[in-house]
């Protein structure tokens, strides 16, 4: 099998890769776990370790990042360069191309200091820009393991208000919430049990994985790392460590009751991201009511929203022009490796 172009989003806690074929359909897509915050050869061996299983090298490779934000790190800048070489070590320089936002696609062996700021955390964008392409007007929600991004498509713009993430936390277009990797008790201070509104320890005991395995909502091939307590990915497990949370012991109340403490979670958490949703909404007018696009792999999560605002709803599959029956993961899973794959194959010959 022929592989024309590897999309790469490198992020901070996983290493993710969409590979198209030569008529630009996406033939494999992978997700590996990347602890970047433990250092640089995470990354080096995440992407030797996708090479590995991948069925025939590319013609050429597209990148976008976030990694840059590890604490490893002493800069963001630091970040983009180390990241960069890295890529490039373990890549070939010639065929590297790296998403910079608004500047489009850059070489990796043109791109200097003052590219660094354009580079870092702008995957959000590549996704946003494909899905604007394929669908003029419409609310773009990726939920991910760790954040959303939720971005107005106007009349074939991205109306992004900031481009840094400290603007986008302000404008809600980036919000720290995820299905996976996300603490249980960043979610809300309080939440509805046995009805009371009962407070939350402030305390790595659960993460919102546990929460999704007890709706029965979370595909464990998304949940690359251990639990909070280190222990196993079961239901019981997940039901004892939310039951910490509230100061309690699991085996203290039947089994549907943790059912319905997480149900009570995910409502919080879905009342979070219909915040979002409407102050980005508030902002475009739109001829006709747009509909809410999702993406990532809580992208369940957004079609909950859909119901919830009576909105219509679209998966970012639905906007591909060709989607094999067997992949794996989806390619919604990992929308910024498959939009900077999409969207560099038409540039490749004509990028700085």
């Amino acid at each position: 099998m022929e592989i024309d172009v590897i999309g790469w989003d490198i992020g901070g806690a996983h290493l993710k890769a969409v590979m198209l074929d030569a008529q630009g359909s996406p033939v494999q897509v992978l997700q590996y776990p990347c602890p970047l915050w433990k250092g640089l050869d995470q990354l080096r061996s995440a992407v030797n370790e996708l090479l590995k299983i991948m069925p025939s090298p590319a013609a050429h490779h597209a990148i976008t990042m976030t990694g840059e934000l590890a604490d490893c790190f002493q800069s963001r800048a630091e970040g983009v360069e180390q990241i960069l070489n890295v890529m490039k070590s373990v890549l070939s320089a010639d065929d590297l191309l790296v998403y910079a936002g608004s500047l489009g696609f850059l070489r990796a062996d043109s791109i200097t200091e003052a590219h660094y700021q354009a580079i870092a955390s702008a995957n959000w964008l590549a996704s946003a820009d494909y899905a604007v392409k394929h669908c003029g007007n419409g609310l773009f929600i990726d939920i991910g393991s760790t954040t959303t991004d939720i971005l107005a498509l106007v009349n074939g713009q991205v109306l992004a208000q900031g481009l840094t993430d400290y603007e986008r936390l302000i404008t809600r277009e980036l919000i720290y919430t995820g299905v996976v990797r996300t603490a249980v008790m960043a979610i809300a201070n309080r939440f509805f049990f046995k009805g009371h509104d009962v407070g939350v320890m402030a305390e790595y005991f659960a993460t919102m994985a546990d929460v999704y395995r007890l709706t029965e909502e979370l595909d464990e091939a998304h949940d690359q790392y251990e639990s909070a307590d280190g222990a196993e990915k079961t239901r019981q497990a997940s039901a004892k460590r939310l039951a910490r949370m509230i100061g309690m012991e699991w085996q203290d109340e039947p089994f549907s009751s943790w059912s319905q403490l997480a149900q009570s979670i995910r409502a919080e958490q879905v009342r979070t991201l219909q915040l979002g949703c409407e102050r980005q909404l508030s902002r475009a007018c739109w001829t006709k009511v747009p509909p809410l696009i999702g993406a990532g792999v809580g992208r369940f999560l957004v079609k909950q929203l859909a119901v919830n605002m009576r909105m219509s709803y679209v998966d970012f599959s639905d906007l591909l022009p060709v989607l094999p029956e067997t992949l794996g993961l989806s390619p919604a899973d990992c929308a910024p490796a498959l939009a900077v794959a999409f969207l560099s194959r038409s540039l490749k010959n004509t990028v700085n």
